[in-house]
C-alpha cells in the first residue's frame, strides 16, 4: 500500500468546492478590522478573535514598526541560546504581573505554549486529565507526554471525579481546561474543578486564550473572574486574540517557569518570538490597562448580538462570552449559511463534524469591541434573511 493512498483518496474538500460552498481559506485583502475586503468587496467581520479590536490600532502598529527599527525582523535563534531580548524579559514580567503570577515565559505561538508546558510537566506514571472539548493544542501536548491522558465529559464534575478517583492519590495529576471554550463560548466550571482537584491531590492548568482581555478585572482573565488565580497552578494565554499579535505564554510560579525554561522542547528548539510581535503585545497590554471602556463596549456588543439572535428564535447554546454559536443542523447547511451570508456581506465561521456531533453543526460568531450597534443590527438582519431562506427559521 502506498504511503499517499490516504492523500489520493481524500475527496471531501473537493466535493464541497464543486458545490461552490467551500468556506475555508477565504482570502482577506485588508487589515483585520470590523470590516474586511474579500474579492474586492467590503464584508462585515464576525469571525475574528480580535476581541478588543487592536490589530489596526495606531499605537500597536507604531510599536511594532519601532521594534523592527531597533531590533530587526527576527532573533535568528531560540530563547535558550542567542534569541533572548530585553523586550522579551520586560513583556514576561508585565504579563506575570497582569495575570497575578510570579513569572511567565513566552512561546512563539499559543499552540506551542500548550505543547511546551504540558509535555515536560507530565512524566511517566503520571496523568493529565482534560475536558473533552479542550483546544487541539492541549491534546497534542498530552500526546507528547510520557504519562497517560484521561478525558472527562465537558464541564461534568461527576465525570471528572470518576476519572480522578481511578488514579492513585499519590500519582502526579494535571487537570487542563479551557477558561473559555472556543466554539461553545461557555466557561469552565473552575470553582468546582478546583474543589475536586484539591480533594484528589491534582493541579490545575487553564488555557485562557479566549478569556484574557475579556473576563476579570481589566481583562485579567477567567481565573481572576472567579477569584481563583492563586488556586490555579498554570495560566496559559495567547497573543493572537485580545493582544493583536502572535505568540503565547505560560504564567506560574518562578520554580515552574524556570523548569520549563530548561525542559520545554517547544521553547528550547524553536526560534524566539519576533521583536515586532513582542512590542505589539506590550502596546496592546498598555491600551487594555488604560482603556477599560473597550471591554465595556465589547460586552455591550455581545449582549446586543446574543439577544438579537435569541429574539429571532435561534439557539445560541450555553454561550456567556463574545463567542456566540448558532445551531444550524447539517454540515451542508452550515456551508450554505456561511456562503450565503458572505454574499450578503457578513463573514462568519463554520464549525462542522468532527468538531461537533453529526447534525449539530453551527456557525460561530465572535464580537469585537470596535463593532458598532449599526453593524450588529445589519448582521442580525442578514442572518434572519439567510436562515429563513434555508428553513432554519420559520
Amino acid at each position: 500500500m502506498s504511503l499517499f493512498n490516504k492523500v489520493y483518496n481524500f475527496k471531501d474538500a473537493e466535493q464541497v468546492r464543486q458545490l461552490g460552498l467551500y468556506p475555508y481559506f477565504r482570502v482577506i485583502e485588508s487589515e483585520q478590522n470590523t470590516e474586511v475586503i474579500i474579492n474586492g468587496k467590503k464584508v462585515l467581520m464576525l469571525g475574528s478573535n480580535s476581541y478588543l479590536g487592536l490589530t489596526n490600532h495606531p499605537k500597536v502598529k507604531e510599536a511594532a514598526i519601532n521594534a523592527i527599527k531597533k531590533y530587526g525582523t527576527g532573533c535568528a535563534g531560540s530563547r535558550f541560546l542567542n534569541g533572548t531580548l530585553d523586550i522579551h524579559i520586560e513583556l514576561e514580567e508585565e504579563l506575570a504581573n497582569f495575570v497575578g503570577k510570579e513569572a511567565a515565559i513566552l512561546y512563539s505561538t499559543g499552540f506551542q505554549a500548550n505543547q511546551g508546558a504540558i509535555a515536560p510537566l507530565v512524566g511517566r506514571n503520571e496523568y493529565v486529565i482534560i475536558d473533552k472539548l479542550v483546544h487541539a493544542s492541549i491534546i497534542e501536548g498530552c500526546r507528547l507526554t510520557l504519562g497517560k491522558m484521561l478525558r472527562f465529559n465537558h464541564n461534568d464534575i461527576m465525570s471528572l471525579e470518576n476519572k480522578l478517583s481511578s488514579v492513585e492519590f499519590e500519582r502526579g495529576k494535571l487537570i487542563v481546561v479551557d477558561g473559555v471554550y472556543s466554539m461553545e463560548g461557555d466557561l469552565a466550571d473552575l470553582p468546582n474543578i478546583i474543589k475536586i482537584a484539591k480533594k484528589y491531590n491534582a493541579e490545575v492548568m487553564v488555557d485562557d486564550a479566549h478569556g484574557i482581555g475579556v473576563f476579570g478585572t481589566n481583562g485579567r482573565g477567567t481565573c481572576d473572574h472567579f477569584g481563583l488565580t492563586d488556586e490555579v497552578a498554570l495560566i496559559m494565554g495567547t497573543f493572537s486574540k485580545s493582544f493583536a499579535s502572535l505568540g503565547g505564554f505560560i504564567a506560574s510560579t518562578k520554580e515552574i517557569i524556570d523548569y520549563l525554561k530548561h525542559s520545554s522542547r517547544a521553547l528550547i528548539f524553536s526560534a524566539s518570538m519576533t521583536p515586532a510581535n513582542a512590542a505589539a503585545v506590550k502596546a496592546s497590554l498598555e491600551i487594555l490597562k488604560s482603556e477599560p471602556e473597550r471591554i465595556e463596549r465589547l460586552w455591550a456588543n455581545t449582549h446586543r448580538l446574543r439577544k438579537g439572535l435569541q429574539e429571532l428564535g435561534l439557539d445560541t447554546g450555553k454561550s456567556v462570552s463574545p463567542i456566540i454559536p448558532v445551531q444550524i443542523g447539517t454540515d451542508l447547511d452550515v456551508f450554505k449559511v456561511c456562503m450565503m451570508l458572505l454574499n450578503e456581506g457578513v463573514f462568519v465561521n463554520p464549525v462542522v463534524t468532527p468538531a461537533v456531533e453529526p447534525g449539530k453543526a453551527i456557525i460561530r460568531l465572535s464580537v469585537m469591541a470596535t463593532h458598532t450597534f449599526e453593524q450588529i443590527d445589519f448582521a442580525l438582519e442578514k442572518i434572519e434573511k439567510v436562515t429563513k431562506q434555508l428553513g432554519v427559521l420559520v
